[in-house]
């Protein structure tokens, strides 16, 4: 007979998991989530995506406001379960829950451990040029990301993949080898490999709308992974005449133009070229602030740049 699993995540990564549980037979006695947040102008209350896939299987849905509230834990203590599967569920677990299942937690963690701890895995990982991510699968201890692991799996990063592209391919990936996973740690073949102390790589922290200001005295190669890392969200972007400019696509040129870094020195039916500290940046797909999102070439039908205009890095 499956186990009885408790499954907490909150964001879109977690959803996969979780239908893969339902349909490989698992009892999923609940999900747990974080409460619903008010989005849009008219502050309307959205689920999470997780809710949304618990009540298409008819799963009981539990949003406590902090995991450590004794309520949430007494309602989990009744659930009895074998074991809590958590991905990206968005608070610190207590040890009370730790220790509840007779399985312990799981943990569904978006990087190879231990490179890359912490909230935002997916996209550092990006940002710092890494030829390959993928999935840990490890047993939660108190420690931030640093509890033993039990199984991985590579997922490569290619050239064009973007933050949200690597996002849909890890939770993908996450899903499966967490249905590889479980039998071994039910029938005892499960290996525990203990963490290293240090991280090989800086913790990932949480991404920030900040985080995507473009930088011109870096780097085009920095920039350009910049632009991938945080697509779809928040984006790059720069300031052209006072207004936001997402940068959505972009590629390098090799050559390091004669020109400050952020000057736009040259614009064609390709793009719009600009001049970074070392090598320079074609712009092929962009946003200024309200517009639409579209190809450099249809926005330079409508908007006429002069050479040696400058991308700032303020509005001012």
């Amino acid at each position: 007979m499956p186990m009885k699993v408790v499954y907490m995540g909150t964001p879109d990564f977690a959803v996969p998991p979780l239908k893969a549980l339902v349909e490989a037979g698992y009892e999923v006695l609940a999900a747990v989530t974080q409460p619903d947040k008010p989005k849009g102008r008219g502050k309307t209350l959205l689920p999470p995506p997780v809710k949304e896939e618990a009540m298409k299987h008819n799963i009981p849905v539990l949003q406590p406001l902090k995991a450590r509230d004794p309520e949430f834990q007494e309602a989990l203590k009744a659930l009895n379960p074998d074991i809590i599967v958590v991905a990206a569920f968005g608070q610190i677990i207590p040890k009370a829950i730790l220790d509840l299942p007779k399985y312990g937690c799981i943990n569904i963690h978006a990087s190879l451990l231990p490179k890359y701890r912490g909230a935002a895995p997916i996209q550092q990982a990006i940002l710092d040029g890494e030829p390959e991510s993928g999935v840990t699968i490890m047993r939660m201890g108190v420690g931030l990301d640093t509890g033993d692991m039990i199984s991985r799996i590579v997922v490569p990063i290619t050239a064009e993949e973007t933050g949200g592209s690597l996002f849909d391919k890890l939770a993908e990936a996450g899903a499966e080898l967490l249905l590889s996973t479980l039998p071994s740690i039910e029938n005892g073949t499960a290996v525990y490999e203990v963490q290293p102390e240090e991280s090989p790589t800086p913790y990932a922290a949480m991404i920030t709308k900040e985080m995507g200001l473009m930088d011109f005295t870096k780097s085009a190669n920095v920039l350009e992974r910049l632009v991938r890392g945080l697509n779809p969200w928040p984006s790059a972007y720069t300031f052209l005449n006072g207004k936001n400019l997402k940068i959505w696509s972009c590629k390098v040129l090799p050559e390091t133009a004669a020109a400050e870094p952020g000057t736009i020195y040259k614009t064609d039916k390709a793009g719009i070229y600009a001049a970074c500290a070392e090598g320079s940046l074609l712009i092929t797909e962009l946003q200024l602030e309200g517009k639409k999102r579209m190809d450099a070439a249809s926005f330079l039908r409508g908007y006429t740049i002069e050479e040696g205009t400058r991308l700032a890095n303020t509005r001012d």
